[in-house]
């Protein structure tokens, strides 16, 4: 099972040690895309560390952030927000979570940029059950 990933606030840091990633406790800072609230009831999870960059240039949070490794969760269990990014329908216990990045600073994208996004990304699980 590969790793994922997770960006945040570094402003989460601590909420995110001390009780995983949860989106019921949103509120120390803006979500990655700048969302006030949450925008699924799930955590966002990147499915590479290369997709784990479009999330670190997508920073909206209005400072710095974190990349987080998440283990124990299989791709396949990933639904897909509207906008084509991986979320996990739950919480993700801090076991879970490896603090691999941090205070990254915030970048502007670029109009060039904007189109490389993974939101096509897709997959197809195909499983026969008999």
């Amino acid at each position: 099972m590969a790793s994922l990933y997770h960006v945040s606030s570094a402003l989460n840091r601590a909420s995110i040690k001390e009780h995983g990633l949860d989106w019921r406790r949103m509120g120390s800072a803006r979500g990655i895309a700048g969302s006030a609230a949450p925008e699924h009831e799930g955590c966002f999870l990147a499915r590479s560390e290369q997709e784990s960059r479009w999330f670190v240039r997508m920073n909206g949070t209005g400072g710095p952030v974190d990349v987080w490794q998440v283990d124990g969760i299989d791709v396949s269990e990933l639904l897909t927000s509207a906008h084509g990014y991986g979320f996990f329908p739950d919480t993700i216990d801090p076991g879970q979570l490896t603090l691999i990045e941090t205070d990254i600073p915030q970048e502007r994208l670029d109009s060039s940029q904007v189109s490389r996004t993974p939101a096509f990304h897709s997959e197809l699980v195909v499983r026969h059950i008999p």
